[in-house]
């Protein structure tokens, strides 16, 4: 038992493990993100437009195509005395077009910035590597050659050169580090904060082994 709760450890402490709880905890904060966007702005947007194109004030709500319909009676009566009855949505067939509308809004929504974010990490990998690539050749940008000029390193050096460029390399290298510590960091407390079931059953484990001494 000693060894299997060892080797659990050892995999939940691993960093593909790790990087997986992070995008777990920000993607749980993006779903709030997305449904305030598309509940309390494009859906507004969206039954404002076909209120302005139907003269319907129901919005997506009222997108819907009847199959079967039931009714109920509303529990109010007409002139003459007779039940008004309504349409029972709950035991009526019929096509949501208004959930299916909002379904593909959260969709491009997503993907949209899913594809800013992949395209956001690509840039910064091409980055990196063009900028190993001239640390290799010792060729620096416009923006770096002001930055030796500040430093006083002349670009004939190009030995001094190349040094400054590795230097760079090696400084943004410990600031990636230390940004992907932060943020395992986080997702340590954020789960010590928010304790899984394992993590229950670990805590009770080690009591009772406690106690048994």
């Amino acid at each position: 038992m000693k060894k299997f709760f060892g080797e659990f450890k050892k995999f939940i402490t691993r960093g593909n493990v790790l990087d997986m709880s992070v995008g777990v905890i920000v993607g749980g904060a993006f779903t709030g993100i997305v449904n305030g966007l598309s509940n309390y702005i494009l859906k507004p947007l969206v039954n404002w437009l076909i209120a302005l194109c139907l003269g319907s004030n129901d919005g997506l709500k009222g997108a819907i195509t009847m199959l079967s319909e039931a009714k109920k009676a509303s529990g109010e009566v007409d002139a003459l005395g007779n039940p008004i009855m309504v349409t029972d949505l709950a035991h009526s067939i019929y096509i949501d077009w208004g959930a299916f509308i909002s379904a593909i809004i959260n969709f491009i929504i997503i993907a949209f910035v899913l594809f800013l974010i992949v395209k956001l990490i690509n840039s910064f990998r091409d980055g990196q590597k063009k900028l190993s690539e001239r640390v290799k050749d010792g060729i620096p940008t416009k923006e770096e050659r002001k930055m030796m000029k500040k430093d006083g390193i002349k670009l004939s050096n190009k030995a001094a050169v190349k040094a400054w460029l590795e230097q760079k390399e090696k400084d943004e290298a410990e600031a990636e580090a230390k940004a992907k510590a932060e943020a395992e960091e986080k997702a340590k407390a954020d789960r010590l904060a928010n304790p899984t079931t394992e993590d229950l059953l670990k805590d009770i484990k080690e009591l009772l082994k406690n106690q048994a001494k």
